[in-house]
């Protein structure tokens, strides 16, 4: 069985469900842009930084617009997300997330964030989860986005674990590119992640020892 000595968390859809404040307020900017966004758009952008969202969405419309204006696009975006998340609360945290943290714990085993957000420790402060982490890494920290392995190297170095040793657990399909990449064996979190090492469709009432017993390498 995989020896695991750290494990490495993406924020939204993992930890907590916060994809709709920000399919509201990449919607709200693309229809200033008038441009189109569906909720299949913003499935594409999951797991994917700031950045990379504006210009598919750009991309999208046929817009080239210059840096200063992306920069004010962005802000404008970081903005209305940020109203939108202000009520986020400990109970917003995703069933199966705290009992398998203090497994960890109880286990010895390092807690580490790996995460796009640019908000990620302020989402975790609401959720009252950041104590309970040794490492964060964040859209901060990193100038690669997912699928590139950068956010879990970094999280990985941080707590001085080597990659083969770090179970990371991802919602999105860049993120699993990401952490294969990296060398990280991952666990998918939602449907349509059979790409990953093993999947289930929530955490809830999973153990840590049950999942890495899922683990298939042959993937």
């Amino acid at each position: 069985m995989l020896n695991v000595k750290a494990c490495i968390f993406d924020l939204d859809g993992v930890i907590v469900d916060t994809a709709r404040h920000h399919f509201a307020a990449w919607q709200a900017l693309a229809n200033e842009l008038v441009i189109p966004f569906t909720e299949e758009d913003n499935e594409q952008l999951k797991g994917v930084s700031r950045v990379d969202s504006l210009e598919y969405i750009l991309r999208k419309g046929n817009l080239i617009l210059d840096s200063a204006t992306k920069l004010q696009l962005m802000d404008k975006k970081n903005a209305l997300y940020l109203g939108l998340a202000e009520s986020t609360t400990s109970v917003d945290v995703l069933d199966g997330i705290v009992p398998l943290m203090d497994e960890m714990a109880d286990s010895k085993i390092q807690i580490g964030l790996g995460s796009s957000s640019k908000n990620a420790r302020m989402i975790l402060k609401k959720l009252d989860l950041i104590h309970r982490f040794d490492t964060i890494v964040d859209g901060n920290n990193i100038t690669l986005s997912k699928p590139d392995p950068e956010v879990f190297l970094k999280a990985a170095k941080a707590m001085d674990v080597s990659p083969e040793h770090c179970l990371v657990f991802e919602d999105a399909q860049s993120g699993i590119e990401a952490a294969k990449t990296g060398g990280f064996p991952v666990v998918g979190v939602g449907s349509g992640l059979e790409t990953a090492h093993a999947s289930f469709e929530s955490l809830n009432g999973l153990s840590l020892e049950g999942i890495i017993g899922k683990l298939d390498f042959s993937q």
